[in-house]
């Protein structure tokens, strides 16, 4: 997995706006769109592309990532390494885009995919959840059955008390899928145990980051049968001992721990201390899809509809069939 060695590079780096063909509500967000900060980098005929997100609620903006990215310009078209970015950018967006672009174009130089400078086999389509956003009980469950090839269903919650309404609306339109929700840190400890009989009834496989960041320690013996999957908790590899014991399974986001370069070493240390794995999206494009399709190679869980929210996807675009995604090849990290 390592870089090839420098030569001057041309960067392009610019925001993209991508509008959600409706509000998406999670616990003390509605989002009506989504941006992106996406990076070019050229060497010659040899093109890599990278899309972040950032991390909203860590004030990850568009600005603020386009801003780091122009600070390192001279560093980067210089022929910046991806072990260099490590040290020069801290996780977050910036980071991400920048990672990914530098893996797209490695595989150009190299004429080897993405997944095989990672070690990987050939990928494989990968079941995806598909997510509800928080609503009322009824258009949730609208929304679940609209799924119609849908196998596994990712339900946002929030923090007020019609939540075991949502689920027990959403297991009954959908009586066939694997099911999980995602609270977004919107739980309290009595919230969470007056849900959790709900929730077993309606086979509930996995709750995501049911407490806030800074109270893990609210896992600590939690007595519950669903398991638990950390992802605001956990940013990359250094947050790992503030869950261990306490969580099942880590959410690794490429726009959280900063790239494809850290998701790897990420997974590869989670795994090790005995966690299932899990990929998520901050949303965004297919191109923002691609890299984290290849964690998905590495996991138990994968949620990666991140596009299936947007009015418009990129072309070629990443495909939801059958209740899969598949990224082709020609998106993103393929050697021609």
């Amino acid at each position: 997995m390592q870089s090839n060695p420098r030569t001057r590079l041309q960067l392009q780096a610019g925001i993209e706006k991508w509008p959600t063909k409706a509000p998406f509500h999670i616990t003390g967000y509605t989002f009506t769109a989504f941006e992106a900060v996406v990076v070019t980098l050229r060497d010659g005929d040899l093109v890599g592309r990278g899309e972040g997100l950032g991390v909203y609620y860590k004030r990850d903006t568009p600005t603020s990532m386009l801003a780091q990215v122009e600070a390192l310009r001279t560093r980067i078209e210089a022929g910046m390494t991806r072990q260099e970015l490590q040290l020069l950018l801290p996780a977050g967006g910036a980071r991400n885009a920048l990672d990914c672009a530098l893996w797209d174009l490695e595989a150009k130089r190299s004429g080897e995919f993405v997944w095989e400078r990672a070690g990987q086999e050939p990928p494989q389509a990968l079941v995806t959840t598909f997510t509800v956003g928080a609503d009322e009980p009824g258009i949730m469950a609208d929304r679940a059955i609209a799924y119609t090839s849908a196998r596994a269903i990712k339900l946002k919650l929030t923090d007020d008390e019609f939540n075991a309404q949502r689920v027990l609306a959403v297991r009954a339109a959908r009586p066939d899928v694997w099911l999980m929700v995602d609270a977004n840190q919107g739980f309290t400890r009595d919230s969470f145990a007056r849900l959790l009989p709900t929730l077993v009834a309606a086979r509930v496989d996995v709750v995501e980051q049911p407490f806030p960041i800074g109270n893990e320690a609210w896992l600590d013996g939690l007595d519950s049968p669903i398991r638990i999957a950390a992802d605001e908790s956990v940013q990359d590899r250094h947050d790992l001992p503030n869950v261990l014991g306490r969580a099942d399974i880590i959410n690794i986001k490429l726009d959280k721990c900063g790239g494809l370069t850290e998701a790897l070493a990420l997974a590869s240390e989670a795994r090790k201390l005995g966690f299932d794995l899990m990929v998520g999206n901050m949303s965004g494009s297919s191109l923002a899809m691609a890299p984290a399709f290849v964690v998905g190679q590495l996991c138990d869980v994968v949620d990666l509809d991140g596009p299936t929210f947007l009015t418009t996807d990129r072309s070629p675009a990443a495909t939801y069939e059958d209740g899969k995604i598949w990224c082709p090849e020609s998106l993103w990290g393929s050697p021609r």
